[in-house]
């Protein structure tokens, strides 16, 4: 039987003040905390140097999370080795303390034999402390027919199920008239704040809901649902407009688009969601990123509305929260770079909440990218 593999790896360590560190009560627990969020305000950025560990390379941080005082980082890869990262991350309301990788773990099928290449696109990762199981989005790859998914995995890292999505989930690159977009699909994934289950969010429309954001407002709607745990099935969904397009595209470039990247429910209905735009040609990296406050109270369940283009129905209200311009100038190379993950991190000293931001570099497949890891004291 293939066992779990660790490889340990010396820690990072970027000193700023060693006169004090984190708290650790179970911050994630919204048991813990106020669930009313004013504002954010900027403490501090991290940004990771190339690494690597048994000469795989340390990258591709699509998502965080914070549980129980750890860190888990999942990788944006198609090839193996499918994994994710334990991180040591620390810090007080005047900056990093210290940050490192700790562990990488490979992510195994049902059989305990590690992923194949192509099989899932990891995009999102939640502990659940519950189960102390793990759950991860993969995005599939819509044209080559393979579904996205929720799946959940055991603390050794072995596939224990599969959720069932909406069947209008499922990737089907023979209909280029309904169906997911190719690489705009499982981004984002909450536990629910009530803990029965977890919300996972599209980072595009549907084809059949509506266009691509572009630089003129349009109509183009995502899709966020909520998966009963005990079930595993689809039980409500709801649908959150997204921006337009923040800049047009430059130097003979043409590459732009804005999606959902991440969610976190911090109350009954409501969420905060990470929207990133990006265009290309830019030396600033092209991205515009915002947080949003979304309330779906009163939201329709659209879970069984074929097409939102052809309906009508109440989407969740935004509102916006923080814009990560308002700090450009403060980031490394003034650089607001790809962020893709969101999480409630560890408690001040004051008994402040925090928010952390990580950033997907791509592996620096494209251009030169940074990974950034953004700290912010979260303000009731």
């Amino acid at each position: 039987m293939p066992k779990l593999i660790y490889y340990i790896f010396p820690l990072v360590f970027l000193f700023v003040n060693c006169s004090s560190s984190n708290n650790d009560p179970d911050t994630s627990n919204p048991d813990n905390n106020q669930n009313t969020i004013s504002a954010v305000e900027f403490i501090d950025e991290f940004v990771f140097p190339d690494q690597e560990i048994n000469s795989v390379p340390i990258g591709g941080f699509s998502g965080i999370d914070y549980q129980n005082g750890k860190w888990y980082i999942i990788c944006d890869t198609s090839t193996p080795p499918i994994r994710y990262y334990e991180a040591n991350i620390s810090y007080t309301k005047d900056g990093f303390q210290h940050v490192g990788i700790t562990n990488m773990i490979e992510i195994k099928d049902a059989s305990e034999n590690p992923l194949e290449q192509g099989v899932v696109d990891p995009e999102a990762i939640r502990l659940d402390p519950a189960t102390n199981t793990i759950l991860y989005t993969s995005e599939g790859s819509i044209n080559n027919d393979i579904d996205p998914a929720l799946i959940e995995i055991s603390a050794q890292a072995n596939q224990i199920r599969n959720f069932t999505l909406p069947e209008n989930f499922k990737a089907n690159s023979a209909n280029d008239s309904a169906g997911p977009r190719h690489n705009g699909v499982l981004e984002g994934l909450s536990i629910s704040y009530d803990k029965k289950g977890y919300w996972v969010s599209f980072e595009l429309p549907l084809i059949e809901d509506g266009p691509e954001p572009t630089t003129t407002d349009t109509e183009s709607p995502v899709r966020i649902t909520f998966l009963n745990k005990t079930t595993g099935i689809a039980e409500r969904q709801f649908a959150y407009e997204l921006d337009p397009v923040a800049r047009a595209a430059m130097f003979g470039t043409s590459f732009e688009v804005n999606g959902l990247v991440e969610i976190i429910e911090y109350d009954n209905n409501k969420f905060l969601a990470l929207e990133r735009s990006f265009a290309s040609g830019y030396l600033d990296g092209g991205n515009n990123v915002k947080i949003y406050k979304i309330d779906a109270t009163n939201a329709t369940n659209t879970l069984n509305i074929n097409s939102l283009a052809t309906e009508t129905y109440a989407k969740a209200t935004k509102t916006l929260l923080f814009d990560f311009e308002t700090i450009r100038s403060q980031l490394t190379r003034s650089t607001v770079d790809n962020l893709e993950g969101i999480t409630f991190g560890a408690e001040l000293e004051d008994g402040s909440r925090t928010l952390a931001v990580i950033s997907d570099n791509n592996f620096n497949s494209f251009f030169p990218q940074l990974t950034q890891l953004i700290v912010f004291r979260v303000m009731p």
